[in-house]
């Protein structure tokens, strides 16, 4: 039996095989068509294009099709060569593509929303088209007979939007930071719960069915990772971008998490087992290291005679620690803090410069990210910008 190559981790350097120009506004979102050189991608143009590779090496257009509205995001189905558009008017479009990549049919639309869509996923088992809008609604419908078939109201506009097959969980995380799990029934759905860790917006969620590991990424430029099939509730949080995380993807074979922002930024972390929990806080009235009494512990400032405090929490140990106790600070990215973060005086001393060596690697795509899609059979990642255009990178080693 012949052994199947492993895939191999992602690289130290994403090597820049392709850049596609010729849009004429922000590329909202596009895609890698697998096993053809090509590219799909929406634009606030109105316009949805194919991009193939020719001979020259360069992509050209070989489908340019206009949009009654700007064109939001797209969700592509390889198998079934199912494209399915979101505008800005809250439509969703779903077009038929012919197998050379040359023609593309419109199937059905449906009006899914009373404003601009901003997340789209067929789901190909269930035939659902699932959607979310600025208009804080979730809907999903039946792609067979384009019927609607339920919706619930969100707290705010969904930007993040993941859905897990086998327990049929829908995962929305909002602009108000929250994430909301729906299990979806044929024609109904109900809450399972909603959780909160986000200081700013969701902008972008991914899942992993096979650890069973929701990602959620935010405007306040962190990463959290939720542990829900673990059931201990473990939040893990990554903070590697100096700006709004717009885009996560993640590479299930090599357990590697990629993630975007609008500072440029395109970090690669490694997801691999030896990653540490995070503390959980803990909870105390006065601080852990010097006793003073925190600012709501109201018993004993009146019988210490002394103002109460603000409580932080060392990031390494999670004792409740006052300003004064935790001055210090350090990278510990076992913990998932490539940057400083706090920590409480004693942990400072105990952390080696082993234990600070990074499990992220950083780059720089020299754009404004605003998508990415990640094709795992070639390790190939697109970024597409806010600079109008879209950039393909290798990211598998470079095999020297």
């Amino acid at each position: 039996k012949k052994k199947q190559p492993q895939p191999k981790a992602l690289t130290r350097k994403p090597l820049l095989l392709n850049k596609v120009e010729g849009s004429q506004e922000v590329v909202n979102m596009a895609a890698i068509v697998p096993k053809e050189d090509g590219v799909i991608s929406v634009s606030e143009d109105r316009t949805v294009r194919v991009w193939l590779k020719r001979d020259s090496g360069q992509y050209w257009p070989s489908i340019y099709h206009a949009m009654p509205s700007p064109c939001s995001c797209m969700s592509f189905n390889p198998e079934t060569r199912r494209l399915s558009i979101g505008l800005d008017n809250g439509t969703i479009s779903e077009f038929i593509l012919s197998e050379d990549y040359n023609k593309m049919t419109l199937v059905k639309s449906y009006q899914a929303h009373q404003s601009r869509v901003m997340m789209i996923l067929f789901v190909l088992e269930m035939e659902w088209v699932l959607s979310t809008g600025q208009d804080k609604n979730f809907t999903w419908h039946c792609s067979e007979s384009g019927q609607r078939l339920g919706g619930y109201r969100t707290s705010a506009g969904a930007c993040g939007l993941q859905f897990d097959v086998e327990t049929r969980h829908v995962f929305v995380g909002d602009h108000s930071g929250q994430v909301t799990i729906l299990k979806l029934e044929q024609e109904s759905c109900s809450l399972v719960t909603t959780f909160k860790g986000h200081t700013g917006g969701v902008t972008a969620l991914c899942w992993d069915p096979i650890q069973r590991v929701l990602f959620s990424g935010s405007s306040d430029h962190s990463i959290i990772m939720w542990d829900i099939g673990g059931r201990k509730g473990t939040a893990i949080e990554l903070q590697g971008h100096n700006d709004k995380v717009q885009s996560l993807s993640y590479a299930h074979h090599t357990r590697q998490l990629i993630s975007c922002g609008a500072d440029g930024g395109i970090v690669v972390w490694n997801m691999d087992v030896e990653r540490q929990e995070t503390p959980e806080w803990l909870d105390s009235d006065s601080c852990q290291k010097c006793d003073q009494p925190f600012f709501w512990n109201f018993k004993q400032m009146w019988d210490s005679k002394k103002i109460g405090l603000r409580q932080h929490h060392c990031r390494k140990c999670g004792k409740a620690v006052c300003g004064k106790c935790s001055s210090k600070r350090s990278s510990i990215p076992l913990m998932g803090f490539e940057f400083e973060v706090r920590v409480c005086d004693s942990c400072h001393e105990s952390i080696t410069d082993e234990e600070r060596a990074p499990t992220a690697t950083f780059h720089d795509s020299k754009h404004n990210i605003v998508h990415v899609h990640f094709d795992a059979t070639r390790g190939w990642l697109l970024t597409s910008g806010t600079d109008k255009v879209i950039k393909l990178w290798d990211m598998t080693p470079v095999v020297s």
